[in-house]
């Protein structure tokens, strides 16, 4: 008889429902910085080295790319950030630079139809700190905020307001939709007032870009609390994946931590666990420098080791199966207690007819 070992998947179905959803939140992982001891990503499904993006010295409408960041603007605060260390930005890049992780693999993006959400810390005074017009601690694009971009950003107002915006890519010979615009796919948030000492947390979460059909959504949440949506409208970025970026710390003064991006909308109830427990995520560190796989791609599962096998063998299939599910192959819920990811097997019930000291009263045959 074949018996299927339970894995932490349905284990997650017996636990308190915090502790499945912070299974769940995890699983849907696409890129995770915690910005802990470097300016890099944990964890990701595309690279996790940023790079900075210059315009052209010559060339009008074009840009460079280093594989590299300003290390005197960009640094880490040791122990200063809402979980661990934070990202610390001093001062803004010349050139109108600006630093980003590829979105190639870690954003999520399908040109037939996609979901995602960014997360992110941040803590600074929008009004008192910031030099520029306009800072966007988070801007996802290819050409533009204006043209395929997905964003949130400090205005120019007085006092400053706080906006989100996911602005379609402009057709061949279309113009940008104004920002001005009433009908502008805009959540805005007057004079936000955040003052330099708190931490805050910004959700965006979205569903159904470029699907080519007007049923787009995205969402802004600040502090766990929706603030806003647009939605009910087509929204198609057009991006070529190859030249997206996830730009962070744009023109930004002050404090970035624990930045993720998921490759599904989140729920309400998972934007609440994560400002609840900002160091949700941090358990995912275990698997630093690692690559996550898409969930729902097809893949090849791993293959099971011929029994017998020793815990070497045993601990490489865990590893194996938990890449490949996105599934942490150790976890803990809120109560303390350990789980482990165990993988599907099979093993055989009963002894053999010949085993030493099998007692025929009490037989634990046939195999099966």
């Amino acid at each position: 008889m074949t018996r299927t070992l339970l894995t932490l998947a349905a284990l997650a179905l017996a636990l308190p429902a915090s502790a499945a959803d912070a299974v769940a939140i995890r699983s849907a992982v696409s890129f995770y910085a915690s910005f802990d001891e470097t300016v890099k990503g944990d964890v990701g499904r595309g690279a996790l080295t940023p790079g900075t993006r210059l315009t052209h010295p010559a060339k009008k409408g074009e840009f460079t790319f280093n594989d590299n960041i300003d290390a005197k603007v960009f640094t880490i605060a040791k122990a200063k950030g809402i979980a661990g260390g934070a990202l610390e930005a001093v001062d803004v890049l010349p050139d109108n630079g600006r630093i980003y992780f590829p979105a190639k693999g870690n954003l999520a993006f399908k040109k037939d139809g996609w979901a995602g959400s960014v997360s992110v810390w941040c803590k600074t005074d929008p009004d008192a700190m910031l030099k520029t017009k306009f800072c966007d601690p988070i801007q996802i694009t290819q050409k533009g905020a204006g043209n395929g971009g997905l964003w949130f950003d400090f205005n120019d107002a007085k006092p400053r307001d706080l906006r989100h915006g996911a602005f379609p890519m402009v057709p061949e010979g279309g113009k940008p939709i104004p920002e001005s615009d009433p009908k502008a796919p805009m959540v805005r948030v007057p004079g936000i007032g955040w003052k330099a000492g708190d931490w805050h947390h910004v959700v965006l979460a979205w569903k159904n870009f470029d699907t080519g059909k007007p049923d787009a959504a995205t969402a802004l949440y600040i502090d766990g609390k929706l603030i806003g949506e647009v939605k009910d409208r087509p929204l198609a970025m057009g991006w070529d994946i190859d030249k997206a970026g996830i730009y962070f710390a744009i023109n930004y003064i002050g404090l970035l931590d624990e930045l993720a991006l998921f490759d599904r909308a989140l729920t309400i109830d998972e934007v609440k666990a994560l400002h609840a427990k900002p160091d949700l995520l941090t358990p995912l560190k275990e698997k630093k420098g690692a690559v996550r796989p898409f969930r729902g791609k097809p893949q090849i599962a791993p293959t099971q080791p011929k029994f017998p096998f020793d815990a070497t063998a045993a601990s490489l299939y865990q590893q194996a199966y938990s890449e490949y599910t996105a599934l942490p192959a150790e976890t803990t819920n809120d109560l303390g207690l350990k789980l482990v990811l165990i993988p599907p097997g099979q093993f055989l019930m009963g002894t053999p007819d010949d085993e030493p000291g099998r007692v025929a009263a009490y037989p634990e045959g046939p195999r099966h």
